[in-house]
């Protein structure tokens, strides 16, 4: 086990003895999974929930928000912030499912190696490396690990990722720190912790549950606090 492993374990140890075992809602199907995650970009969960409970009263399947007319999508959607953009992106997404499949089902991406299935998400546009291991992991429970902005800036505070590396090259490099059967509490409680604790701006590090495994409390807050792009 490397340093960075052994940390890795150390840092979902405590934030589980911290924050308890954490628990994601009710597994939704893939396809579900997939809107739900488009809809929560640029927003909060609760804006996300109001867009995506939107559409499934107004909408009978997701064949029909597919065929809609794109401006009933959007109006539907417009608690989710950004309506304009992701309207008609759900709408593309579904098409091209349709195209590559014949229906929409994503149920064959649990058969697929990891890496495939990631890949084959991320070729629709809006479909980034968080949005399809979000898919993958909390929907057809395939080990990947979701990187959004809280645990970037948290795991380079703490010194699990180099201070330079990318949002995207995050991803694979902390799916090999952590175990994969950590996955989930490690995303779910280091959320937490950067929402409650390790903020963007002036984070209360005398409260954090991790301070003693914290590289950037040990330098008293000198290491560069790199944001990821916009």
């Amino acid at each position: 086990m490397t340093g960075l492993e052994s940390l890795a374990l150390q840092v979902v140890r405590c934030l589980n003895e911290t924050f308890g075992m954490p628990t994601w809602r009710s597994p939704l199907p893939p396809i579900d999974e997939l809107i739900s995650t488009i809809l929560s970009q640029n927003t909060n969960d609760s804006n996300r929930d109001r867009a995506f409970g939107s559409l499934k009263e107004r909408f009978p399947s997701w064949e029909a928000v597919r065929d809609a007319d794109p401006g009933s999508v959007i109006s539907c959607i417009k608690s989710a912030g950004l309506a304009n953009q992701k309207g008609p992106r759900i709408q593309a997404v579904l098409q091209e499912i349709t195209r590559e499949r014949g229906r929409l089902d994503l149920a064959f991406l649990k058969e697929l190696p990891v890496e495939e299935a990631r890949l084959w998400l991320m070729k629709s546009k809006g479909v980034g490396p968080k949005t399809a291991a979000i898919v993958l992991l909390f929907s057809l429970g395939r080990p990947a690990f979701p990187v959004d902005t809280h645990i970037y800036r948290v795991t380079g505070r703490i010194g699990l990722r180099p201070a330079k590396m990318t949002v995207e090259n995050t991803h694979p490099h902390l799916e090999r720190v952590f175990p994969p059967y950590t996955y989930p509490a490690a995303h779910l409680n280091l959320i937490r912790l950067g929402r409650e604790t390790c903020v963007s701006r002036n984070p209360d590090c005398p409260r954090c549950p991790i301070q003693h495994l914290c590289e950037y409390w040990r330098l008293k807050g000198t290491v560069p606090d790199r944001q990821p792009p916009s």
